[in-house]
């Protein structure tokens, strides 16, 4: 059995729980899907682009079938399954089943099906927000009988054996950093969003069981957690504790082994400052804010269904800056909104100028069937969407430049990812507590001093060093050696 995990970092703990659970059930994971007897796709179905790479990965997969490889079957799980289910059943025959989230807890038994040729019924797609309580306090843990991926429960039940001693997860990489789901689903309503039909409404997952998987991770070497979640400023409120989510982060502070814990996917109406203050004093926690805007725009914000102006959102960076000049903020933003006039197009421009963030995802408008912003008028065309993203993009790329040009002098702390072989030299890379994994740039170690043959530092290494110089978001960090070995943090 081989696990493809596509899509977010949110998809990427689901695959892991997948590969907990089948690993304790007998099955035999394997790396390269064409040595697996079944290849399982847990695909994303955000925005078209994350569709077609599903759908392309599904196909490719298939052709292993014909090809003289021991792929027997491909099985399509994940957000797309869970979103079109017989839909995309009917239209892709190449997938030999397509399950939804509801399957987890028993996968092995479909897999095994599957393979002795009587693969179950494909999933019939419904709106998850209907199977919980409207009332986030009515949504406690022990009364949950819906799946719910990524919490080490199913069907009600906790998925930790008694003693709490089992984790359900297998970890698919030897990254020394690690995505950890601390919530899943989302009640907002974001006009443009189809997360909260398919993925459901907000729920949090128990604090215990959060720092009993962080502890899990740290033994298996990860060194950084990014707590992630669908909104994770509303971690609690349905546990009934708007402020959980500052303990949740001082218990992980306290866990051995981790060097990094990371928040992620934060709304800006929900930041308070209580929570910034908590994510600013610690050394363990990074002060990274990975802010979702998504405009500047008051009037367009409001089509969006979502809350903020271009002058509110300066004043909670400035907020965040006051209390940590050096923190990391990062955000996504969308050009090409229905209705989105010349006018909030330059507020928007005009507010990532200001705003000096350290990074930015520029996406151009995907209108998605069954959310609002489907059927809103003002629809731009894809010339001009195009044309926008480009110039924003171009606008960015200077913005992000800058602001990491700006850091050059600075002492950071970087954890050491990966060590590459360039033209027979050793060369280090690793993040700095402002780049969040795989989006935010990275940092390149270059060496001095009297070091030696082994003084390269080794992935999972937590090292400081001085920025020297930047590609755009990448940064040069100089690490001073003091001997074959030896590193040296600087004053």
């Amino acid at each position: 059995m081989a696990i493809v995990s596509l899509g977010c970092a949110r998809n990427d703990v689901d695959s892991e729980e997948l590969a907990g659970r089948l690993d304790a059930q007998g099955w035999q994971l394997e790396a390269d899907p064409a040595q697996a007897d079944v290849a399982v796709v847990n695909t994303c179905g955000f925005v078209e682009q994350a569709k077609k790479d599903s759908i392309d990965a599904i196909l490719g997969l298939a052709d292993l079938k014909s090809d003289g490889s021991r792929t027997r079957a491909v099985v399509a799980v994940g957000c797309l399954a869970e979103r079109y289910g017989e839909q995309l059943a009917q239209q892709l025959p190449e997938a030999d089943a397509v399950l939804g989230f509801d399957t987890y807890g028993d996968l092995s038994t479909h897999l095994s099906a599957i393979l002795d040729g009587r693969p179950p019924a494909s999933h019939v797609p419904r709106d998850r927000r209907t199977l919980l309580p409207l009332a986030p306090a009515a949504r406690q843990p022990a009364a949950i009988e819906v799946a719910l991926p990524g919490h080490q429960a199913q069907g009600g039940q906790s998925g930790f054996p008694a003693g709490g001693a089992a984790i359900l997860r297998t970890r698919l990489d030897d990254k020394p950093w690690a995505p950890l789901k601390i919530a899943s689903g989302c009640d907002r309503r974001c006009s443009f969003c189809a997360i909260p039909a398919f993925r459901g409404s907000f729920v949090s997952r128990p604090p215990e069981q959060v720092v009993a998987e962080a502890r899990w991770l740290a033994e298996h070497g990860v060194r950084e957690v990014l707590l992630v979640s669908e909104n994770s400023t509303s971690y609690g409120k349905d546990l009934g504790d708007l402020r959980l989510l500052e303990r949740l982060l001082a218990d992980l502070a306290r866990v051995d082994g981790l060097d990094v814990i990371r928040v992620s996917y934060l709304q800006p109406a929900e930041l308070r400052p209580d929570l910034i203050a908590a994510m600013t004093c610690s050394d363990r926690i990074a002060p990274y804010f990975d802010l979702s805007f998504q405009h500047a725009s008051g009037p367009l914000l409001r089509r969006m269904r979502r809350f903020g102006d271009r002058e509110a959102f300066l004043a909670l960076i400035e907020s965040i800056r006051a209390c940590s000049p050096a923190a990391g903020i990062r955000s996504n933003v969308i050009v090409g909104f229905p209705g989105e006039t010349e006018e909030d197009y330059e507020i928007l421009s005009d507010f990532l100028d200001q705003a000096h963030l350290d990074a930015v995802g520029v996406f151009g408008y995907s209108s998605e069937e069954g959310t609002e912003a489907a059927e809103l008028p003002g629809a731009l065309t894809q010339e001009v969407i195009a044309q926008r993203v480009e110039d924003l993009s171009s606008l960015v790329d200077s913005i992000v430049h800058e602001r990491a040009a700006a850091r050059i002098g600075e002492l950071v702390d970087v954890l050491i990812e990966e060590v590459q072989d360039e033209d027979g030299v050793p060369v280090a890379y690793g993040r700095a507590a402002h780049q969040g994994p795989e989006v935010d740039g990275d940092c390149r170690i270059e060496l001095g001093g009297a070091g030696g043959a082994g003084a390269v530092p080794v992935g999972g290494q937590l090292v400081t060093g001085r920025v020297v110089g930047n590609d755009g978001a990448d940064l040069h960090v100089w690490l001073p050696l003091l001997g074959a070995g030896e590193w040296s943090g600087l004053a």
